[in-house]
């Protein structure tokens, strides 16, 4: 567990460095969170009664996921694990006395730790600061805060637990572009990264909340904003873990079977 521990110490001081690239993340992040919230303010004036989530909820909802967009998003993956993998580095990977899916796993969530810790309370500062409704609001009660927090740690798991899977597959392909696209497109749009899930139909909606994506960013924004709670909450975090067992189970066997397979520039 130690060896483990300190690749994500190293990974984590290494990604508190890159301070002008989480400035430029930070601006980045809030005037594209401002525009979806003008965009979302347009559809709620013409038709208010009509969504399924008030105003402020989707506000808030905006807000955390561009403050946490580092804990979510997909297409947030280490282009070092695909290279070390196309170009044969691996095998300086396989000569150490560890786990590569172990290793990989503290690295991803190190690096995906380090920049939401740079981006996301100057976001959070300057969104609680903005006028109501388009500001973010505090939570309704501790008890949904410390839930939501609890979920929002589940739900980085979940993802990089995801990702995870994404690097396994890639020892079986040519290149690792088509994964990325395909994979990284199902996360944004299945998960809420688009459009929260609260907005589609019904029956899609039942749907979509049984597929792991949704056990990513959609429990822990929505509980914070109130449109989730009681009953629904509870069995999001339960199938919260249920993903995060399933996933990493999945992506350490096909990793730990990839190892056994991989053949290094023809050896």
């Amino acid at each position: 567990m130690r060896k483990y521990l300190s690749f994500f110490r190293l990974r984590f001081s290494m990604g508190l460095q890159y301070r002008t690239a989480a400035l430029a993340g930070i601006t980045t992040q809030f005037f594209w969170g401002a525009m979806e919230i003008m965009v979302f303010k347009a559809f709620y004036e013409a038709e208010p009664e009509s969504f399924p989530m008030t105003f402020e909820a989707t506000v808030s909802y905006i807000w955390l996921q561009q403050a946490f967009l580092a804990f979510f998003a997909a297409w947030m993956i280490e282009n070092e694990i695909f290279d070390a993998i196309m170009d044969g580095n691996i095998a300086y990977e396989l000569c150490r006395p560890i786990g590569i899916y172990h290793m990989w796993f503290s690295r991803s969530l190190a690096n995906r730790l380090s920049r939401a810790l740079l981006r996301c309370f100057p976001i959070l500062l300057i969104a609680a600061m903005l006028p109501a409704p388009y500001g973010l609001h505090g939570p309704q009660s501790m008890l949904r805060l410390l839930v939501s927090l609890l979920t929002m740690a589940l739900g980085l798991l979940v993802t990089v637990a995801f990702c995870m899977l994404i690097y396994s597959l890639t020892f079986f392909t040519v290149s690792p572009k088509g994964l990325q696209i395909l994979f990284t497109s199902a996360v944004e749009f299945l998960s809420g990264g688009v459009i929260p899930l609260p907005f589609f139909p019904e029956r899609i909606q039942r749907i979509m909340e049984l597929l792991p994506f949704a056990s990513m960013q959609n429990v822990p924004l929505r509980i914070y904003g109130g449109s989730m709670w009681g009953r629904e909450a509870v069995n999001a975090v339960c199938l919260q873990c249920i993903w995060l067992v399933v996933l990493i189970a999945g992506g350490s066997s096909l990793c730990r079977y990839a190892e056994k397979k991989v053949t290094i520039q023809g050896g």
